[in-house]
């Protein structure tokens, strides 16, 4: 496990589109699947990381507050499921099953959504505004396995309550930080590591 930070994309970046597997319904999720909502929320995610552990249930809760708003969200996990099985679609789907998610969870079998992203790490977040430019990417909140701060959400809320009721979050962000994604061997791309 490398610790590492999210790559801080520019904001203003378009949202890449993709087409992935929902791997509870078998449904498969794009961009457009979200296009009547104000705002976006695309996460990486991954079952056996132990900085994802430690926030599942503030995401669960997430898409529960915001079950019903203006608010779009998708989790996707894009490691290798060969080397790390705990991260396959059907462990994925027990995950979100389990979890409560009310939101699609993707497996990104080809690494190739996550490098779009520039996904790093997991969890990491991209919150996109209504005309799906990067408006936020960064941390859910100070919170970390060990450090005694509790698990809120606070970061990535405000940023999504401030897209919902018209407004631009602050540029003073800070990366989300967890597990490097596991990528498929000579799979990695130019900007990880």
């Amino acid at each position: 496990m490398a610790r590492t930070e999210s790559t801080m994309l520019a904001l203003g970046t378009p949202a890449p589109d993709f087409q992935l597997p929902d791997v509870v319904t078998g449904q498969t999720i794009s961009l457009s699947t979200f296009a009547e909502k104000k705002a976006l929320l695309v996460m990486f995610i991954c079952r056996h990381c132990p900085y994802v552990k430690h926030v599942e249930k503030e995401l669960a809760q997430l898409g529960r507050d915001y079950k019903g708003s203006d608010l779009g969200i998708v989790a996707i996990s894009a490691n290798d499921a060969a080397a790390y099985p705990d991260d396959a679609p059907d462990s994925l789907k027990a995950m979100a099953m389990e979890l409560g998610f009310t939101f699609p969870l993707c497996y990104d079998e080809s690494q190739e959504t996550a490098k779009a992203y520039t996904a790093a790490c997991t969890p990491d977040f991209f919150l996109f505004d209504g005309d799906r430019k990067l408006v936020y990417r960064g941390q859910l909140d100070d919170s970390r396995p060990r450090n005694d701060v509790p698990v809120t959400g606070k970061d990535l809320r405000q940023a999504i309550d401030t897209v919902l009721s018209g407004g631009t979050p602050s540029e003073d962000q800070k990366p989300s930080l967890g597990c490097n994604i596991k990528w498929k061997p000579g799979n990695e791309p130019a900007y990880y590591g």
